[in-house]
């Protein structure tokens, strides 16, 4: 928020409506209505926050071609509702949609935004889901995953990034299974959470593979997790390209 306010004068609001969100989708397993779920109450709050502001005629948003593909067609099968395209309800308090990107793939909304003199920052930063954490979280969404979820993803940026790899992986991040394993820390067995490590290479986000990052720095993201993240005693390393897999689990 601080990047857009110094380097394009925006006035930001900031809104924290996580309590909301987590309570929608309590108990909620199944990733399309968790999408769902996630898109109407995106809608919700943004047409709440515009009665405050006086009232807003239309809603703008960054989707790109690949969320709409994803989303479904009449010549294309739905593979994930976005929460900007078919995540959103029929009904929104807004006279209309305005998705200038909407055609535009990654690599030619980066283009563009070079050409416009956007920031590298902010035209080079990674692509984050419009869901959030939520997807990275498989099965029902809690507070105490989503800490565990956070806070192995910090290490795993961190780590990527000392390796100097930031820029050399399109994406990447952590993700909470859901599922536990039997382990052993000094002598002592443990029962706990399996983290999945996912990072991809590509420049349109419709076909990926995955990235080739070396063992020593695999090792350290795996010794460091386990060793500082708690309830988790495995780390998985995701080699699934795109296709037959997508960039998020869920």
């Amino acid at each position: 928020m601080q990047v857009y306010h110094d380097t394009l004068s925006l006035n930001i609001i900031k809104v924290d409506a996580k309590e909301r969100f987590l309570s929608k989708l309590a108990g909620v397993t199944e990733p399309e209505r968790k999408r769902k779920i996630i898109g109407e109450e995106f809608i919700r709050v943004f047409e709440e926050e515009s009665k405050k502001l006086g009232g807003a005629e239309f809603l703008l948003q960054g989707t790109i071609y690949p969320d709409v593909i994803e989303s479904g067609t009449s010549r294309a099968s739905t593979i994930k509702s976005h929460h900007n395209v078919g995540g959103l309800p029929k009904d929104i308090g807004f006279i209309g949609l305005v998705e200038p990107l909407r055609m535009l793939f990654k690599d030619e909304v980066r283009a563009l935004g070079e050409s416009l003199g956007i920031p590298h920052e902010l035209v080079w930063r990674q692509p984050f889901p419009g869901p959030g954490l939520a997807i990275r979280v498989l099965g029902d969404v809690t507070e105490e995953k989503l800490a565990i979820l956070r806070r192995s993803d910090a290490i795993f940026r961190d780590e990527v990034k000392k390796a100097g790899l930031a820029e050399a992986i399109w994406q990447y991040f952590t993700v909470f299974t859901g599922m536990r394993t039997v382990g052993v820390m000094g002598d002592q067995r443990t029962y706990d959470y399996i983290i999945g490590v996912r990072a991809v290479t590509s420049t349109d986000a419709m076909t990926v593979e995955w990235a080739e990052i070396p063992y020593p720095v695999l090792r350290r993201i795996s010794e460091r997790i386990i060793g500082e993240v708690p309830h988790v005693n495995r780390v998985v390393y995701d080699i699934t390209s795109k296709p037959p897999g997508t960039i998020e689990w869920e």
